[in-house]
């Protein structure tokens, strides 16, 4: 069963925007797992723009489910997910000041950094995951790191899917399949919405988790966050 994994980046933003405790973060975290997430997925960038490196500790002290925690593994970033020892870290690539992640690993340059961070990850029983693009000629080396999971980048098919270019997802199914053949499962997030997430997993069946923020935010304001959520869900499942 797919499981959904709820990105609080953006309830963090809002809250930053205007200083304070509102939206309360904490709070937020608590009632979308009461509301039937299946984890929470937080982004601590150097710059703490939303997510705050307090903010990991306070989350992690509520999460009843799973706590995914994706980042650049800098020296501060490994420091804190080494203390915090979530269920899952998510290794991406970004710069220190990008708006947003917009691509993932080339695995075969980076293969000895990833392997190193990674080792020091297991070494601790966290699940390790590399953020990757969906090339499937990079899939081999990102095993060769001892990466549990590979998260697709799914940037790329949001566009393609939103222009109804549905070619766009051969790469994926092709990434997922050398995915599987290097017995690893898969993930997938970014620009995941209620319009495209049921036509990527009709398509990639054996996706283990997709995480969802910036899309479920903004529907959140329409629908409510708990209606958001559920329906999220039924999307997810309603392919099984």
């Amino acid at each position: 069963m797919v499981k959904l994994s709820v990105n609080l980046n953006k309830i963090a933003t809002l809250r930053n925007a205007r200083g304070g405790n509102i939206p309360n973060v904490l709070q937020v975290a608590i009632d979308v797992q009461k509301f039937g997430c299946n984890g929470i997925t937080i982004h601590p960038r150097p710059d703490e723009r939303h997510i705050t490196y307090k903010d990991v500790y306070d989350i992690n002290s509520v999460i009843t489910t799973e706590l995914n925690i994706e980042g650049n593994p800098i020296e501060k970033f490994m420091k804190l997910v080494l203390e915090v020892k979530p269920s899952q870290v998510t290794l991406v690539p970004d710069s220190e000041y990008a708006i947003t992640s917009n691509c993932g690993w080339n695995t075969f340059l980076y293969q000895d950094l990833l392997t190193h961070k990674i080792n020091k990850l297991k070494d601790c029983g966290i699940r390790t995951s590399i953020f990757l693009d969906p090339k499937p000629e990079l899939v081999s080396y990102a095993a060769k790191t001892g990466a549990d999971r590979i998260e697709l980048y799914t940037g790329y098919f949001a566009i393609g899917y939103a222009n109804k270019k549905w070619n766009c997802i051969d790469p994926y199914i092709n990434t997922a399949k050398m995915i599987v053949k290097n017995h690893m499962l898969i993930n997938a997030g970014h620009d995941l919405n209620l319009d495209n997430i049921s036509f990527l997993i009709r398509k990639i069946p054996n996706i283990s988790e997709v995480s969802v923020g910036h899309a479920l935010i903004h529907e959140s304001l329409y629908m409510g966050l708990e209606n958001t959520i559920q329906s999220y869900l039924k999307k997810i499942h309603q392919n099984k």
